[in-house]
């Protein structure tokens, strides 16, 4: 929602939200873009490297107006990144059901439902999913920009 949207929010029944509160940062010649809606279980999936064991949804178009990725990653019981990860940009991730394993570093953690993780630069990183249910996290990512270009 671009700022300075008018908007208001209601819930029919009991609902939980995420806010992701960042100024945006505007990209010369590309267009502000536009307020997103959507309902998360309606946006396709697709399988993340080829296995379908782990499926991603794009919650935001990836397009350069987006100063940011936004995801949801659902993990079948046993399924796992096919490598240790690491990416030039800071970001988050939030647990919405299940939980696993998550490599950060060095270290290893037990991570369920409920739990926050933020991942510096270029920290190593993997997950794999334990249980007997699906495991799944939404994920934020900043792109489409330059890290230094805050600076200036």
């Amino acid at each position: 929602m671009p700022a300075n949207t008018p908007h208001r929010f209601e819930a029919a029944a009991r609902a939980r939200m995420v806010v992701f509160d960042k100024p945006y940062q505007a990209l010369a010649g590309v267009e502000v873009p536009s307020v997103v809606l959507g309902h998360e279980p309606e946006m396709p999936s697709s399988p993340l490297l080829g296995d379908e064991a782990l499926q991603v949804r794009l919650l935001l178009p990836d397009n350069p107006s987006f100063d940011m990725a936004v995801n949801t990653m659902t993990f079948e019981p046993g399924a796992h990144l096919s490598l240790v990860e690491t990416h030039v940009m800071e970001h988050g991730l939030l647990f919405l059901q299940g939980g696993g394993v998550y490599r950060l570093g060095d270290h290893w953690y037990t991570v369920q439902a409920g739990d926050v993780i933020w991942m510096a630069s270029y920290c190593p990183q993997w997950f794999g999913a334990l249980g007997k249910t699906p495991s799944k996290y939404l994920i934020y990512k900043d792109v489409n920009r330059h890290s230094l270009e805050l600076l200036g």
